[in-house]
């Protein structure tokens, strides 16, 4: 029964208990999102938020969600009505059940014997009145059953929607700290930083891939609109070169390949913490269209924001021998973005795109310590995605900044997130005042950064949602696995990164990173000389 159409606000039964109804602060229920029956079944841990409820809410003011911190408090609420309502429930149906045994001798009585009994009533006058009793008190049983269906469902639905907590490393508010540096020097950067912003637009990855017919954004805007674009000639070389560098660094860890469905059913998107609409209502996916016949018949799909999400569904559902962890996949596919919000002039050209190509890891491993089990926890796996990336992005030669990112910038999956930023001369412009730098001795370059990377923790977040579990092990009983994820390789961003930082402005060409050569029929440079 959908809770608009329960109309008894503030009703009691026979035995007192009150059963008023509220109306709750969504309309959306997991009742009512279409969802295969394969689907697995969330589950949040009630009882820690229902015992930490202060510690939840502070953590939904931290995380950017400060609209949900309500949610704990509501939790605890309904779990005591609930609590009640189950209570309550116990004198009625025992009550029911006694009535049951007396019908059914009344039954026997009222053929054998026509005589009134001890009440002054015939036996079918009683049996009528006895009915009549039960039938009432079943009726009031199920709207006390129904209202904590109800209870459960919203609690289920408020704790889903809670992000996770954040760790401990996790700066709060809404700076980032630094944590170092890679290819970069801040005390001797290099020299192109000392050259005026707008002398700098020559070193764009825009100008440099029109020029050296690498890119085309002409085309595109005919084929698809803006926010799309055409990789050509040595730039479409470029970008298999980078997925296949960053599959081979992977591969030697130990990380196994995979090639993912790009389209997934929505709720696989929202229980790894991708919702429709981010917690400033801005779009964060896109959902296919469906025709009129099929919306009320099949679940809805999405396009992936990227491989994390079909990587994860893999063991949605699943229960993981604890032999075979930790997991570690690592997959290329197509990623597709709604990128909603301002645009400006750092977000032209390949930094800002609705469609790429990006090279994801994703972790599987238990979340037991590493005292109890010899396999690797999540923060042992946060760092080999760590080194990774850091292999990767020095071998290609490229300054960035490893940022621990605090708790404002945090989605609502992670506990705990690093991003990787790259300088890109073109992104360079004048510094503001207003700026909040991680290093203040180089605050004309703040606007020159940009994210290419990023790694996450996601603890049982996902897990939980996705119903995936470990058995086996040193721990007896069945456990939520910790799932670990990050970018190996965001092409665009990085291929910009690569032609604006291998920019040599003399000889009019891009000097290939040597690890990127062999992909790329062993060319030393893209240009003209």
């Amino acid at each position: 029964m959908a809770l608009s159409s329960y109309i008894c606000f503030n009703c009691r039964n026979p035995y007192g208990l009150k059963t008023s109804l509220r109306r709750f602060s969504s309309a959306r229920r997991n009742r009512d999102i279409l969802r295969p029956a394969t689907a697995p079944k969330p589950t949040p841990d009630i009882k820690h938020i229902r015992q930490n409820a202060d510690l939840y809410a502070q953590n939904c003011v931290d995380r950017n969600y400060a609209a949900h911190a309500g949610h704990p408090s509501k939790i605890q609420q309904l779990s005591e009505e609930a609590r009640q309502l189950d209570h309550g429930l116990k004198a009625p149906r025992s009550r029911i059940k006694q009535l049951e045994k007396t019908i059914a001798k009344l039954h026997i009585a009222s053929r054998q014997d026509a005589n009134t009994s001890a009440t002054g009533l015939s036996p079918s006058e009683e049996l009528a009145e006895l009915k009549a009793e039960a039938q009432q008190l079943k009726d009031d049983s199920q709207a006390i059953s129904e209202r904590r269906t109800s209870c459960t469902e919203e609690i289920n639905r408020l704790a889903l929607s809670l992000p996770n907590l954040s760790s401990p490393f996790t700066p709060l508010g809404h700076n980032p700290s630094l944590v170092q540096y890679i290819n970069f020097n801040p005390n001797s950067p290099p020299s192109w930083t000392r050259q005026d912003p707008v002398e700098l637009q020559a070193r764009s990855h825009v100008t440099i891939g029109t020029e050296l017919n690498l890119l085309d954004f002409a085309s595109s805007a005919t084929t698809t609109g803006w926010g799309w674009y055409f990789l050509i000639n040595e730039g479409a070389m470029l970008e298999q070169a980078l997925i296949q560098y960053a599959l081979s660094v992977a591969r030697r860890r130990g990380w196994k390949p995979v090639a993912p469905p790009s389209i997934v059913y929505s709720y696989i998107a929202e229980a790894c913490g991708f919702q429709p609409r981010d917690q400033h209502n801005e779009q964060q996916i896109w959902s296919i269209e469906q025709n009129d016949r099929d919306k009320n018949s099949k679940p809805p799909r999405s396009l992936t924001g990227t491989a994390e999400i079909p990587l994860a569904a893999m063991y949605a559902g699943r229960d993981i021998n604890a032999a075979d962890l930790p997991i570690k996949l690592v997959g290329a596919s197509r990623c597709y973005r709604a990128e909603a919000g301002s645009r400006g002039v750092d977000t032209k050209g390949l930094y800002r795109v609705h469609e790429f190509t990006k090279v994801e890891l994703f972790g599987w491993t238990d979340n037991l310590d590493s005292v109890q089990t010899a396999v690797p926890t999540s923060d042992d796996m946060f760092n080999e995605l760590l080194d990774i990336q850091t292999e990767i992005l020095t071998a290609l030669h490229l300054p960035c900044r490893v940022l621990e990112m605090p708790s404002g910038d945090l989605g609502a999956s992670a506990t705990r997130k690093r991003d990787i930023e790259a300088l890109f001369p073109s992104r360079l412009r004048a510094a503001s005042g207003s700026a909040a730098p991680v290093d203040p001795a180089i605050h004309h370059l703040e606007s020159a950064w940009g994210e290419v990377t990023s790694a996450s923790i996601c603890t049982d977040y996902q897990s939980r949602r996705l119903a995936a579990r470990v058995r086996g092990g040193p721990a007896k009983e069945s456990r939520f696995p910790h799932t670990v994820n990050g970018t190996a390789m965001a092409v665009p961003r990085v291929l910009a990164a690569i032609l604006e930082n291998g920019w040599d402005a003399e000889r009019k060409v891009v000097v290939v990173p040597e690890v990127l050569r062999p992909w790329m029929d062993g060319m030393e440079t893209i240009g003209r000389s």
